[in-house]
């Protein structure tokens, strides 16, 4: 497992953050797609469809995704991460403090969507407030249930991929700027 400091082994082409829901996967994604100069698709737009079904297309949409020579996307969704982590050549795990900074940047980013009714993918928006206590699957109590899961799952991928971890948001902005800046010039 790589820190935020180290070289990596690769130049990056071919990319997953992983992280769980509302840590800024996204983000971290589209800011590696820049610096690398590698496009980035946001897996969460292959995946939903109108009504947040999910589309039947996705299986096949994230194997053509992987085909491509150069790529950067989000680690989710249990069919899509085996096909991600084979042609993967880095995963990046964004693995913030829970409490302090994932929970309120999932709960505040789920506000801003629903209060200002932010089209998402497929002119899905997110549900009412309510839904929080009605919904197990609501966005804030998926990141709430789910957040040990990483710990578990992206060590055993590590003897086959290299892994960055970056703990806090400091360690993910020097870890652009340093490692990943170096590897791609």
């Amino acid at each position: 497992m790589l820190r935020a400091d180290d070289p990596l082994p690769v130049r990056p082409r071919r990319v997953v953050v992983a992280g769980v829901s509302g840590v800024g996967k996204t983000t971290l994604a589209g800011r590696i797609g820049e610096a690398a100069g590698i496009p980035h698709t946001e897996i969460d737009a292959l995946f939903h469809g109108p009504g947040w079904t999910p589309r039947p297309e996705f299986v096949d949409d994230v194997r053509a995704l992987v085909a491509e020579d150069v790529w950067v996307t989000e680690w989710q969704y249990s069919d899509a991460r085996p096909l991600l982590t084979a042609r993967a050549d880095l995963l990046v795990w964004l693995d913030l403090p829970f409490a302090t900074v994932t929970l309120p940047r999932v709960i505040a980013r789920t506000l801003r969507r629903r209060l200002g009714r932010e089209p998402l993918w497929n002119g899905n928006i997110e549900p009412p407030l309510h839904t929080f206590l009605t919904d197990p699957e609501h966005i804030v109590r998926w990141a709430i249930s789910t957040r040990g899961n990483y710990r578990e799952r992206i060590p055993a991928l590590d003897a086959d991929l290299p892994v960055v971890r970056l703990r806090t948001p400091r360690e993910a902005e020097r870890w652009l700027a340093g490692p990943l800046t170096r590897a791609v010039r």
